[in-house]
C-alpha cells in the first residue's frame, strides 16, 4: 500500500556530485525510518544510509564524509546528497522505507532504484 520513487540518478565524472531523492506515498502505513541502499553490477546489495524520524542518522564507512542524507519536514521524502564521487560509487541506489503498516505490523517497502553512474 506504499509506493516509493526514487529520482536524481545520473552519469557523473570522478569527484563531481549528485542528489538523489525518494518519495513515499499511500496510506496505512507509519514509517519509522528512511534510507539508501546501493547494488553494482553482479554484486551484493549493500547499507548506503538511514535516518530515523528521531534525527539520528547512519552512513556506511565507504560513504562517511562525501555523502549526507536528510528528509523533509512531513518526513515522506529522504534525500541522498553525494559528493566526492568515485568510480567504485557506480551502482543502482534503491530507497528503502521501515515502519508500522496496519492490520500487520512491522514492515519494509523498497523503491525500484535510479542509476548512478561516475566514469570519466
Amino acid at each position: 500500500q506504499v509506493q516509493l520513487v526514487e529520482s536524481g540518478g545520473g552519469l557523473v565524472r570522478p569527484g563531481g556530485s549528485l542528489r538523489l531523492s525518494c518519495s513515499a506515498s499511500g496510506r496505512g502505513f507509519r514509517i519509522d525510518a528512511m534510507g539508501w541502499y546501493r547494488q553494482a553490477p553482479g554484486k551484493q546489495r549493500e547499507f548506503v544510509a538511514q535516518k530515523t524520524n528521531g534525527g539520528t542518522t547512519t552512513y556506511a564507512d565507504s560513504v562517511k564524509g562525501r555523502f549526507t542524507i536528510s528528509r523533509d519536514n512531513a518526513k515522506t521524502t529522504v534525500y541522498l546528497q553525494m559528493n566526492s564521487l568515485k568510480p567504485e560509487d557506480t551502482a543502482v541506489y534503491y530507497c528503502n522505507a521501515v515502519g508500522f503498516q496496519t492490520d500487520y505490523g512491522p514492515k519494509g517497502y523498497w523503491g525500484q532504484g535510479t542509476q548512478v553512474t561516475v566514469s570519466s
